[in-house]
Parts: C-alpha cells; structure tokens; sequence
C-alpha cells in the first residue's frame, strides 16, 4: 500500500508575479511529496502567498489567519505559512500577532520553505526568512515546473528602483535585478516542451532588464528577439513597463518580431505633471505621449493598457480632468484605475494634504465610466475581424472554450471537440466589455504578422 502524499492550499493575492511564485512554489513542494488541493479543509500545509499593494492588505491577511486557526486547531499536524509582500514588510509582527502561522517567507525566500518543514529545530530563526535572496532563488528555481496551461508566466527581473511616492515594492521586493538570459531561456525551452505555446514575461520594472552576464542580448527587446527563435513558441507578451525604460529597442522589437503580440501595459498613473512629479514617476506627460506616438508608428494596431490612480495627495480638481483629457486623447483598450490608498513607510503616506474619500470615489468612477467606454468601444471594433486566439481553458457552458486574442482579450466559441494549446482563426460576432465570441474558421499558425483580418 503506497503512503498518501500530503496535501497543499495556496491562495494567492495580488499581480502575476504572485501568480508565478505560487506556481514555482507548488512544483518544490510536488517534489517533496505534496499533490494539490483545492480546500484548505483538506490541505495539510496552507499557504498565503500575500500582496501589499492594495488598502489594508494586512489585515486582510490577518483576518484570513484568523478564518485558518480552527482548521489547525481541528486537524493534527496542519502547518501554516504566509508568504510574500506582507511577509517581507511585516514579517515578526506577523510572528508575534498571529501564532497560529508557523513560517514566514518573503518573496524572494520562499525557496527555502521544503528546507523549513523538514527542519527539526522550530525556533523563530527557522521559521522566518526575509532576507534579499534574489541570485540564490533564480538560481534554485530555473527551469524546474511543468505546464499547467498553453499560456505561462516567466519572471524575469524582480524589484524596482524608482520609488513611487505611493508604492511598497522597492521595500518589499528590493532593488532591481534581473535573470540571466541563459536562465530565462532554459525556462522557457522547458515550458515549450511541456505544451506551452505563450508566455508572459514578467517584472515590476520588466522593460529595465538587463542580463547580468552581459552576454550579447541587449536589453528587453534583444531578449525578446533571443527568445522568438524558439521553435514551438508562438505568442509573446511582457509586462509591467516603466515609462522611464520603454527603449528604442524594445520599441523596434514590436515593429520587427512577429511572435511578440500587439499589446503594451504601460502605466500613466496621472495625467497632471504637478502629481506625476509628488509621485516621483520621472516622467511628464508629454514624455509618455512622445513614447506612445512611437510605439504607435512602430506597431499601429498594438492595444494599450494602463493603471491610474486617483486622489493622490494634493491632486487639485484641475489635475483630475488633467488625468480624463490624457485618457480621452490617447485612448485605451482597457485599464486598471484605484483610489490612493496610503501605504505605510511611503512618502505619499507621510503628506498633510491627503484627499477625502467621498471626493476619491468620486473621482473613480468618473474615470471608470470613461475607461470603460473605451474598452467596450475597441472590443466592438474587432466584430467582423478574423483573430489568432490560443485555446486555453473550457468556456462557461457545454462545448464551449476559451482563449486569448493577441489584444489579450477572452474570446468564446463553440468547439466541443477543440484542443486546448491550438491556435484557431475565429470570426468576431459580438463583444461586449469583458470579453469577445465568435466561431471557427481554421487552425493556425500564426504565421501571417496582421494579426486580425476583415472578413469578405
């Protein structure tokens, strides 16, 4: 009779990043014997893998903690770990406040969790990491998961160094440091060979990626050409962009290499140079208009994507229609717009001329309803096109499935008998804000650049 393995929950919170560690963190625990589960109530370690980007994140966290307590207290020999951006900025406190949690792990220590649960000496020593590990956790995680889907996260530099005035991640993930191209392309070779036909390459500050080995690859665009010569990848994306790094490589690179998608997240946060300053982003907004204007005639049909926040300290009503007249003007397929929300240990936090929240909420909506618009608006426009979509999941009803457009849109149709990791033309039909449907026409190879074709 074989022993059961043991059993692992992760929740995760928060950006792709987390997506990503959460997945290379169930690939050590499977070689330590653990399988899957999707309860806590069945799972023998229970893992909370947290952000700290958004309001309250700890107490969110801490109330979750305490939703946990009865599943330890009931069950025998259930461990409890908390992992990532809360854990590295709250680390002891968490220790002290919430006994029930047995490891902490920051982000870049999570590695060393297996190590952890076969220790025999308990001491907080043991049971807390945080340290700035970045070169020893690449190095342990390099080419080591399978594939879960046709589309998979990468990591490929992690930190930042410029220090928004409302942002945590300089504190929480360190300073900037990238992969080395040969690591990134040892994961991505070793994900293709398990199925995987797309992949996103991800960083806080991914377009300031520079390979550490200071080989031949220059810069993000250079890694991307590198990296399009794979046989079997077929789709490329990256994200989240800085203003302050989008080079003219990496621009060439969506005019010159095919497999990268026509899409591009690049964060604006306001549209008033007085508050893009008291954040720090080391950016006007004639400069980002500027860097849109070439990324435009380089790829004239990319999507583009942004992350808005309003109500930052001091943000005068002028500044806020300063921020509505960027969006009118540039326009976007779709956005992530929030209400400032102070973070401690950040200077926007520290400031006297803090925004009401009523006027906040306000304020998002507005920008909301117009950001909404947009995006309804550019999905309408695909209805009548011809699109490469990679089928990834089932769909919501019977026979149906699901992928991805290169604009990175849901797109629905009814194939029982389609395989998942495909590429298949499907005609638009209809649109609406979230996602597009339509039907089969053929299977493809992507081979053709024009991503989306006019139906005769």
């Amino acid at each position: 009779m074989t022993t059961p393995s043991k059993r692992v929950f992760i929740k995760t919170y928060g950006c792709q990043m987390n997506v990503y560690d959460s997945e290379q963190m169930n690939t050590l625990l499977r070689n330590q014997g653990y399988s899957d589960t999707q309860t806590a109530e069945d799972a023998d370690l229970i893992i909370l893998n947290t952000c700290h980007i958004r309001e309250k994140a700890a107490e969110k966290v801490y109330s979750e903690l305490g939703r946990m307590r009865p599943l330890k207290e009931n069950r025998k020999g259930v461990k409890i770990a908390v992992m990532g951006c809360v854990a590295q900025a709250e680390g002891a406190e968490i220790m002290r406040r919430a006994p029930v949690v047995d490891f902490v792990l920051g982000p870049q220590s999570y590695h060393h969790l297996p190590r952890m649960l076969n220790a025999e000496n308990t001491s907080q020593d043991m049971r807390l990491a945080t340290d700035f590990e970045v070169d020893d956790k690449f190095e342990r995680l390099a080419a080591r998961r399978g594939a879960q889907s046709p589309a998979a996260f990468v990591t490929i530099q992690e930190g930042c160094d410029k220090f928004c005035a409302f942002c945590v991640v300089p504190y929480t993930r360190g300073a900037e440091h990238s992969r080395s191209a040969d690591q990134i392309t040892a994961e991505v070779r070793a994900l293709v060979r398990h199925g995987v036909r797309e992949v996103t390459l991800l960083g806080q500050n991914v377009n300031a990626w520079a390979d550490p080995q200071e080989g031949d690859i220059d810069g993000l665009g250079g890694l991307i050409a590198h990296l399009a010569q794979i046989d079997g990848l077929a789709r490329i994306r990256y994200t989240t962009s800085h203003p302050r790094d989008m080079d003219d490589g990496l621009i060439a690179a969506h005019a010159n290499e095919r497999k990268l998608m026509p899409y591009l997240h690049l964060p604006l946060q306001s549209g008033a140079d007085p508050v893009l300053k008291a954040m720090n982003r080391g950016h006007t907004l004639d400069h980002y208009k500027a860097l849109i204007a070439r990324i435009r005639a380089a790829r004239p049909d990319i999507a583009l994507s942004s992350d808005f926040i309003v109500g930052f300290p001091g943000e005068t009503d002028a500044d806020f229609e300063a921020t509505m007249q960027a969006v009118r003007d540039i326009g976007y397929a779709s956005a992530y717009s929030f209400k400032y929300s102070p973070r401690p240990g950040t200077p926007g936090a520290a400031r006297d001329d803090q925004i009401p929240e009523p006027l906040k909420a306000e304020r998002l909506a507005a920008l909301q309803e117009l950001l909404g618009a947009q995006q309804t608006s550019f999905n309408a426009s695909m209805i009548g096109q011809t699109l490469p979509v990679l089928l990834e999941r089932p769909g919501r009803h019977t026979g149906q499935v699901c992928g991805r457009s290169p604009f990175l849109q849901s797109v629905f149709a009814d194939a029982p008998n389609a395989r998942f990791g495909t590429m298949q033309m499907i005609k638009i039909e209809n649109a609406n804000r979230n996602s597009l449907s339509g039907t089969f026409c053929a299977t493809t190879d992507e081979a053709d650049p024009d991503m989306r074709k006019k139906s005769a």
